[in-house]
């Protein structure tokens, strides 16, 4: 498959191109229950990802199906828009800031979810200024300045570089 030009492409047609995003903030559906949130979603694909599968992924939200969107934790809000986007069966993952707001021990759940979705073919774009989050579950990590990228490489190569951690990552 080539690559397809998404800059500028209306909504719609950029999700239809196999992109789906887990913005930040989350953006679920307070006044729809968990399931709701996932089948209005659903992008019905043989042996992807499914509400039994998501399910499996978050176990925490099989236990909450019948609740609204705006009875859920913010970390449960979090799995819940992750497991949304999933269910679109995407080729490309777009997470914006996902562990915002979060207690450092939601921000290690969500972190061994990302992990577990390394394995599976989906690509995944991170964006996120929790450094340990990030170097955790990235294979490759870009530093970016004002819109300029000043380092890029694996987080062991970004460990053995204290100049970029001191200057951009206050570390």
């Amino acid at each position: 498959m080539g690559t397809i030009e998404v800059a500028g492409r209306p909504a719609y047609r950029i999700a239809r191109a196999g992109v789906a995003l887990v913005p930040q903030g989350r953006r679920i559906f307070a006044e729809l229950t968990v399931r709701e949130n996932l089948l209005i979603a659903a992008r019905p694909v043989a042996g992807g990802w499914d509400e039994r599968r998501v399910l499996e992924l978050f176990p925490t939200l099989g236990r909450r199906l019948g609740n609204r969107g705006d009875m859920l934790s913010g970390g449960e809000q979090q799995m819940l828009a992750i497991g949304r986007a999933l269910m679109r069966n995407p080729g490309v993952l777009l997470l914006d800031e996902p562990s915002e707001g979060l207690a450092p021990r939601l921000v290690a759940d969500v972190g061994e979810a990302l992990r577990s979705l390394r394995g599976t073919g989906l690509a995944i774009l991170l964006v996120e200024q929790n450094l340990a989050l990030a170097t955790r579950v990235a294979e490759r990590l870009y530093v970016m300045n004002k819109g300029t990228i000043v380092f890029g490489g694996t987080p062991a190569e970004l460990t053995a570089r204290p100049d970029v951690e001191g200057s951009y990552l206050g570390v």
